[in-house]
């Protein structure tokens, strides 16, 4: 599981001797989805950077592109595959430009079979386990000028690494992402996340300590822990613990996390958030729907009493506490008094914002086979219903910070010219004032909108 330093040595050789091959040549890595993925993304550019390309985001400049891929939806995989076939004409224009597809999506055998018959100008692609080889795929790659496949053919259960030492390009200097394990054991029913990223694996506490103590030391300001199920983190230490550990050090700084499983969201958890001023008021915990036999459907392993418990005790216990949620409108034989289910929890916990997905089948999942398919105009009046009632939540809830004092991360303009940063409840809020991106402010907030606050800069 744990990739031995002298691979990581070795890819670091192979980066050195490309160095020369890619002077004063631009390497490109597009990401979608996730935060994971996002994170995972930026290792993959610090290891293009490490073999001697300069870093760009315009494609016309870059000699070597990666897709760095999602899976989660229908949607998000026609995207990349259309924006896959439009690079076509840039490779005819540069044929030495090299394209790369990794992530989510070249895991699917499915997708892997699609690339190598219908884009065979995509030179390479390589699964959710090999971002450590990115120096040894790129050599291999211009030597071979063929397609070539790094994807492992070991079960989902098997396979899965956790590699340390890698170069990172983090796209913030104050902002940072920090990935505590890998992978999923859920299995939720609708799910291809545990097929294509593997078992959970979790890094050793002191390697994740010593990242984001050296991140403090270096000035940044809002740290995010990640996992596909972050706190069934299961190092030395609990995901509490390290949590706390992880708020300890000396430095003015927050440090937040995603995402949350219901079943795994401990009283503990709960407490060292309340407790420690440093970790983030910010509690993104999914729930997906508000009927348990949809629940027992999606193999979610709780019920709607169980979630609401944990849900209200967190908002309850945890002072300005912003909590979100995951929903999935229009499952597999969702009735519409079962649709209904989901909206009075929605009304109960009165979650601050709702991320709301139309079912989308994902091949290779259980729910993928099974009947009741919800009529797609179906689930598009649930979605714009729930919407609507989550955006009056949201109203009410943002109208009860009217008056206060926030504290808030500058992120400098907006495309608008508009100053903005976040709250430690992870809240837009844009001020009358420019202020120094990267750096906290007071705001007193004197307009509310449903998903963002406005307010004037206190001295």
């Amino acid at each position: 599981m744990n990739v031995t330093q002298q691979e990581i040595k070795e890819q670091a050789e192979i980066a050195l001797s490309l160095r020369a091959l890619f002077a004063g040549k631009k390497g490109m890595v597009r990401t979608f989805g996730c935060q994971q993925n996002e994170a995972d993304g930026e290792r993959i550019l610090g290891e293009l950077a490490d073999c001697g390309l300069t870093p760009t985001e315009e494609l016309s400049e870059a000699d070597v592109v990666i897709l760095n891929t999602c899976a989660i939806r229908e949607h998000a995989e026609q995207r990349v595959l259309g924006i896959i076939g439009s690079m076509k004409k840039e490779k005819e224009k540069r044929p030495d430009m090299l394209i790369g597809m990794c992530g989510c999506m070249a895991q699917e055998r499915h997708r892997q079979d699609l690339l190598m018959q219908s884009y065979p100008f995509v030179d390479f692609l390589f699964g959710t386990d090999r971002h450590h080889r990115v120096p040894e795929i790129l050599r291999e790659a211009l030597r071979s000028r063929k397609q070539r496949q790094f994807v492992t053919d070991l079960p989902h259960n098997e396979f899965g690494v956790i590699s340390e030492g890698t170069p990172v390009y983090r796209d913030s200097d104050y902002k940072a992402k920090v990935s505590v394990m890998y992978g999923c054991n859920n299995f939720c029913s609708y799910c291809i996340v545990p097929y294509v990223r593997g078992h959970e694996r979790s890094r050793a506490s002191a390697q994740v300590l010593e990242e984001v103590g050296s991140l403090v030391q270096a000035g940044y300001k809002d740290i995010m822990l990640l996992g596909q199920n972050v706190n069934s983190y299961r190092g030395d230490v609990d995901f509490p613990t390290l949590l706390e550990k992880c708020a300890s050090f000396e430095g003015d700084y927050w440090v937040r996390f995603m995402t949350s499983h219901p079943k795994d969201a401990s009283p503990a958890l709960v407490r060292v958030m309340a407790e420690q001023p440093k970790v983030a008021k910010h509690f993104h915990l999914p729930f997906q729907s508000g009927n348990d036999r949809i629940l027992s459907a999606m193999n979610r392993k709780y019920n709607r009493e169980q979630y609401l418990e944990k849900a209200l005790a967190i908002k309850e216990q945890v002072k300005d506490v912003s909590l979100t949620s995951d929903v999935i409108v229009g499952f597999p034989t969702e009735t519409e008094k079962e649709f209904l289910d989901t909206v009075e929890l929605v009304k109960q916990v009165g979650f601050d914002m709702l991320y709301t997905f139309i079912y989308s089948p994902r091949k290779g999942t259980v729910a993928e086979k099974m009947e009741g398919r919800i009529p797609h105009e179906e689930q598009v009046r649930r979605f714009s219903y729930l919407s609507d009632v989550q955006n009056e939540i949201a109203q009410k809830n943002n109208d009860a910070f009217l008056g206060k004092v926030l504290t808030v991360l500058s992120e400098g303009v907006n495309e608008k010219g508009i100053p903005t940063g976040r709250s430690s409840g992870n809240k837009i809020v844009t001020f009358d004032a420019p202020v120094l991106q990267g750096t906290f402010c007071k705001v007193k907030i004197d307009t509310a909108r449903q998903y963002a606050l406005s307010g004037i800069v206190k001295d």
